[in-house]
């Protein structure tokens, strides 16, 4: 299963690299990531939207995905901002496209 490291500020001036491995990882859709925030200090939107990213992204591929070592205030945020809720939902069954099935456009 693969890992991330996710350390120090997670930030407007540092997602983009995190975000950049997240979709390096799930490019072999494994069948589950996980973030280990063990060294995390800080996390500011920018960073929050890295862990949707990797959510949102990890369901279209069907991977899961897992938070390791999560700091008691990142854990807050997570829990004050509905993330934690959104991360909880399982993955779908199955996904099959096809002339008699649609596909919504909305996101979560």
């Amino acid at each position: 299963m693969p890992l991330i490291r996710v350390g120090g500020e997670l930030a407007y001036l540092t997602a983009a690299p995190v975000r950049a491995e997240v979709d390096r990882v799930l490019a072999d859709a494994p069948r589950a990531i996980v973030l280990d925030f063990a060294d995390l200090v800080f996390i500011d939107s920018s960073g929050l939207g890295v862990i949707v990213h990797a959510w949102r992204e990890g369901q279209e591929v069907g991977t899961t995905l897992r938070l390791r070592a999560v700091p008691r205030f990142l854990a807050t945020i997570l829990d004050i901002t509905g993330v934690a809720a959104l991360l909880d939902r399982p993955l779908p069954a199955t996904r099959t496209l096809g002339p008699s099935s649609q596909q919504s456009a909305a996101s979560a």
